[in-house]
């Protein structure tokens, strides 16, 4: 009787500006059965060659990047033409703006770099199978979203947000809506109570990520 062949390796491309996190990744790999690391990238753009030049069949990507490219466009990047490897992120941040740009750009998975190394190896073979990975604070996170309705808000307070976007400040907000500046104060109170924010730019950020930005 026959043996069956075992699967390949899943071939991975490590991505992130930290030399020495991109070595222990490495090292952490070359105890996990069944996964080959190909290739070192410390940026968005050496992940984009070094995957059309290696085929791997899974990038993981770190979101924050020296340089031009983000790890949020190097996945959307990586994976637009449906052809290209899974991108699964390994970050320190788990902000809902964060989980939701990556999975938004295409990313497979998202993960952090607290988790536990049977789960990353886990994580990564899936990811190259096609199944979606992610790490329980972040799974969380999007069901917490998903059961949570978007906070109603009025026209004047979606107008308003409309200019904090434009990066206004009060003065001019009033001025181009044609209120006071004590009226854009108050309707800010509101908004940011509504968003669940503290800072202007906090609610720029949640706005855009429950898409209330007209």
């Amino acid at each position: 009787m026959s043996t069956p062949l075992s699967a390949p390796p899943v071939r991975l491309l490590l991505c992130d500006d930290h030399a020495v996190v991109r070595a222990g990744l490495r090292a952490l790999m070359s105890s996990a059965d069944g996964i080959d690391v190909v290739g070192e990238a410390a940026t968005g753009e050496e992940a984009l060659a070094m995957a059309a030049r290696l085929r791997p069949d899974v990038v993981l990507m770190d979101l924050q990047l020296d340089g031009g490219m983000d790890g949020v466009t190097a996945t959307r990047r990586l994976t637009e033409d449906g052809v290209g490897p899974r991108v699964l992120v390994l970050t320190m941040f788990d902000t809902d703006a964060d989980v939701t740009r990556a999975i938004e750009a295409g990313a497979t998975g998202y993960l952090l770099k607290a988790e536990q190394p049977d789960e990353l190896f886990m994580a990564i073979r899936n990811a190259a199978s096609g199944r979606t990975a992610l790490s329980p604070p972040v799974a969380d996170r999007l069901l917490t979203r998903l059961r949570s309705p978007c906070p109603a808000l009025s026209p004047r307070e979606r107008e308003i947000l409309g200019q904090l976007a434009r990066g206004l400040g009060n003065r001019e907000i009033a001025r181009a809506l044609f209120i006071s500046e004590a009226t854009v104060k108050t309707h800010l109170s509101r908004i940011y109570d509504k968003l669940g924010v503290e800072t202007r730019s906090g609610a720029v950020a949640a706005a855009k990520e429950r898409r209330l930005l007209p």
